[in-house]
């Protein structure tokens, strides 16, 4: 007889309809309306935000973003303008057919002033008592050395009536070498009687100086005594003084009212050279837009530099001013025999000696303002 299934359980073994009522099946959900989503890529927006989803919405940061964007300004001004300025800059062929020096460790610079009155008109002449123009390759009254290397800065003037041997014309002022023969004679001459590389050639004119000098502001001056030199257009008391551009350029220009002459000048012409840099350097002159253009347009358009002098060069050469006449560096003349502006042979190879190894820091006495030995 076959078994009966459990009661309750007649429908899994498909015995019919069990006597226990069966529970109900779950009624199904009532339809929802589809979601009203955002077309692609919109962002939703709703009445707690542009998202609807709670989350403020983000403000636009313009108080950050403009500062910002005059920062990034600014930097693109201070690079683009000296860069400008290089572009700008008369290029000055200072090279010569002929044997050279040995590459030399550190930098060395020939600093020139010539007396060119190029972009002066005949009123500012007058004005700066320079005279006019005799045509020509002009003569130079200021030649410079700086040596920049590893040892302390060495800024060193060449008096211009140093007696020398020019190439081809033979012993002769050094200052000739430039009225005969231009840049080019006077770099072979300098590295032909020192045995000293020149790296870098710079060229100053008269009304260059007088622009770079008003642009930052002025620069200050010592003389140790008054000056009354009409020649050179300036009548000072004696004393630190705040000079501008032409009475800077009388300045370094004045020999006349000196018992020494050239070797008073050329110690005049370091001072307002070193002067200068330090005002070039100062962070008021990178700060203040006007004066920094003013900088590098007079720059440009006074200055006369070697073809394949940098920008790195002429930064690292107005530090080197700057520390040679600040203390940190040496400040110094060719050593001379006498106040006949004739070098001490034996003095003078031992400083170019120093200079060619990079070895400044050893130069000792041999450095003196006016080239003479120091007493005792």
């Amino acid at each position: 007889m076959p078994q009966q299934p459990p009661e309750g359980y007649d429908w899994l073994y498909d015995q019919g309809p069990s006597t226990t009522p069966r529970r109900a099946a779950p009624a199904p959900p009532p339809e929802l309306p589809p979601p009203n989503l955002p077309p692609p890529g919109r962002r939703p927006s709703g009445p707690t935000g542009p998202s609807g989803d709670g989350r403020p919405r983000k403000k636009r940061r313009w108080w950050i973003r403009v500062p910002l964007l005059l920062i990034v300004l600014w930097l693109v001004f201070l690079i683009a303008v000296p860069f400008w300025a290089l572009s700008s800059t008369n290029r000055v062929d200072a090279s010569y057919d002929g044997d050279r020096p040995a590459e030399q460790p550190g930098t060395t610079y020939l600093v020139v002033g010539s007396d060119s009155r190029a972009g002066l008109t005949p009123e500012q002449q007058a004005e700066l008592a320079t005279g006019g123009d005799g045509g020509g390759n002009g003569r130079t009254d200021t030649i410079m050395l700086l040596h920049v290397g590893d040892g302390p800065a060495l800024l060193l003037s060449v008096p211009r009536d140093s007696i020398v041997d020019v190439p081809g014309y033979g012993s002769t002022k050094i200052n000739a070498a430039y009225a005969y023969g231009g840049p080019p004679l006077l770099v072979q001459t300098i590295e032909s009687n020192t045995g000293i590389r020149v790296d870098a050639y710079i060229e100053i004119g008269f009304g260059g100086l007088v622009n770079v000098v008003d642009a930052v502001g002025g620069v200050e001056i010592c003389p140790q005594e008054p000056i009354n030199d009409p020649d050179a257009g300036i009548d000072l008391q004696a004393g630190c003084q705040e000079a501008d551009g032409a009475t800077a350029l009388g300045y370094s220009r004045s020999r006349h009212t000196y018992a020494t002459q050239d070797i008073q000048r050329v110690q005049a012409q370091r001072e307002v050279m070193g002067s200068l840099a330090e005002k070039v350097k100062q962070p008021s002159s990178i700060l203040n837009p006007f004066r920094y253009w003013g900088i590098n347009q007079g720059a440009a358009s006074s200055l006369g530099i070697g073809e394949d002098v940098s920008t790195l060069q002429l930064v690292r050469f107005a530090q080197g001013l700057s520390s040679a006449m600040g203390g940190e560096g040496l400040s110094c003349t060719v050593p001379l025999k006498n106040f006949d502006v004739r070098w001490d042979d034996e003095r003078a190879a031992q400083m170019f000696d120093l200079i060619t190894s990079d070895r400044t820091a050893d130069v000792g006495d041999l450095c003196t303002p006016d080239g003479l030995p120091k007493a005792g």
